[in-house]
């Protein structure tokens, strides 16, 4: 029997291309941007083996529908922040519902999530992405010889089986001026 983290480290594989979006909100004073990150080799989400699908096989990936951003509002007294990214290591059921996130501090570029004076941004990471829905991943089993060109795809496959996944994202926090800045990619 195949494990989830064999199922997980499938999804790490792909990767969300999508241009950054700007936009300038005066509604409040903090701002935060999230992204998907790839997994590294021999390190965090790269621990996860990769599962190689089957000949018969294709993988459908989870599709994030439901995602407010991260709001930390007055847990955090500071009023300049220059852009600090948090990681998080988000472990998605089959079901497409946030079983837990774990904070991921072994990137360079993830290393402030593990500073005291950022523990309220990493909580406000951590409560908006409990309430993150996706639409679950599946592996999709298809018939000898009914493999479809795009594998991502389980229309006409003989049986789709959601599965779970872990997925890596990184949330960039700043306060400027008291002016919003939003910077999202993947979304």
């Amino acid at each position: 029997m195949r494990s989830a983290p064999l199922w997980a480290a499938v999804a790490l594989l792909a990767g969300c291309a999508t241009p950054d979006r700007l936009a300038t909100v005066d509604t409040r004073s903090e701002s935060v941007g999230h992204q998907r990150l790839q997994p590294q080799e021999g390190a965090g989400g790269g621990q996860v083996q990769a599962y190689a699908l089957g000949a018969g096989e294709g993988y459908r990936m989870p599709q994030l529908h439901t995602a407010p951003d991260p709001q930390v509002g007055d847990r955090d007294p500071r009023v300049e922040l220059a852009p600090t990214t948090i990681c998080l290591q988000v472990v998605v059921s089959a079901e497409g519902d946030v079983e837990r996130s774990v904070p991921l501090t072994d990137r360079p570029d993830c290393a402030a999530g593990a500073a005291a004076e950022n523990a309220a941004l990493l909580q406000a990471a951590q409560d908006a992405v409990a309430m993150w829905k996706y639409s679950s991943a599946a592996v999709c089993h298809f018939a000898a010889g009914k493999v479809p060109a795009n594998r991502g795809d389980c229309r006409g496959a003989e049986r789709i089986e959601p599965v779970a996944v872990s997925l890596l994202y990184a949330f960039t926090f700043e306060i400027v001026k008291g002016q919003q800045v939003v910077r999202m990619q993947g979304r």
